[in-house]
């Protein structure tokens, strides 16, 4: 057994986010098209006399250290496999925002899964690993995986996509965070109403497969879409202003992050990037601005 394990995972966006009616089971079919970037969060894994959960970063205090945690709950699963006890202490080094529709918290727990593989020289296929993510919570098998990946039924079955190019993004960090499930069922009100046409059997959109195949940013912006947009605003209407703000500013395109709060602006450029950052910052209505890139790769084993 290794000392420690150190491995860097990715947060995500969704380029397109096709959400279906509720199924029986309370979930909803999902056209995912998740795309990683680069904001990262560090998991460290080390032998220890119990399972244990530390945490720092901004907004450290917000994440749960108890077996609620997706990296604790990696742990012990994986430990369940294999007949062993989960003796690890857990330390997550948090830069992807807490509750912002970026998947944080699912790429602690596919970072911690890797992490304890590696720790426990256990050598899992990644088929296996992926099946583990899935388990554990719709976003966390592309944590794993990175990259950009089309998810389909709750979003845990993945299809890698080609990309073409490098995409620049800003990310505008809202302060307080959105809960995932408050923003679905907000969804489900809006289109349960009378006079709202029933969602669509969720489908990728081909313009969108084809803009990320080429590498073509303007073509990527006119395919952009996120049917729980209306919810995340619905819940939290100033958005609304921090993605007029963007778009003033020279965005491309601007759209709310997964469940939100974050939005997230895609530009021309990294110069562009930073323009729009500037302006973000400016005009108060977010924490932070933050400039990146994409496709990240998945997660790493770093140290």
């Amino acid at each position: 057994m290794q000392g420690a394990v150190t491995v860097r995972v990715p947060a995500k966006v969704n380029v397109q986010l096709a959400v279906g009616a509720a199924r029986p089971d309370g979930f909803h079919d999902l056209a995912n098209v998740f795309l990683a970037v680069g904001l990262y969060d560090e998991i460290t894994v080390t032998p220890a006399d119990e399972l244990r959960v530390t945490c720092a970063g901004p907004d450290a205090h917000q994440v749960p250290l108890d077996t609620t945690n997706l990296a604790a709950r990696a742990a012990i699963a994986l430990a369940e496999r294999h007949g062993i006890e989960p003796r690890v202490h857990i330390h997550i080094d948090k830069d992807i925002p807490v509750a912002g529709g970026m998947a944080g918290g699912s790429a602690d727990g596919a970072g911690a899964l890797l992490a304890c593989d590696a720790l426990w020289s256990l050598g899992s296929p990644e088929a296996e690993l992926l099946a583990i993510c899935a388990e554990l919570g719709s976003d966390v098998p592309f944590s794993l995986l990175g990259g950009a990946a089309l998810g389909v039924g709750r979003g845990e079955r993945l299809t890698p996509l080609a990309v073409g190019g490098t995409f620049h993004w800003v990310f505008a960090v809202a302060d307080g965070g959105l809960s995932t499930p408050a923003v679905y069922a907000e969804f489900d009100r809006l289109t349960s109403a009378a006079d709202t046409p029933a969602p669509a059997d969720p489908a990728a959109d081909p313009a969108l497969l084809a803009a990320l195949r080429t590498g073509d940013a303007t073509a990527l912006a006119a395919t952009l879409t996120n049917d729980l947009q209306p919810a995340a605003l619905s819940l939290r209407p100033s958005l609304a202003t921090t993605l007029a703000t963007g778009t003033s500013a020279g965005a491309l395109a601007a759209l709310v992050s997964g469940s939100g709060p974050t939005t997230a602006f895609l530009t021309k450029d990294e110069e562009s990037a930073a323009t729009v950052a500037e302006a973000l910052l400016a005009s108060g209505n977010c924490l932070t601005a933050r400039v990146t890139s994409a496709p990240a790769a998945g997660a790493r084993v770093v140290s």
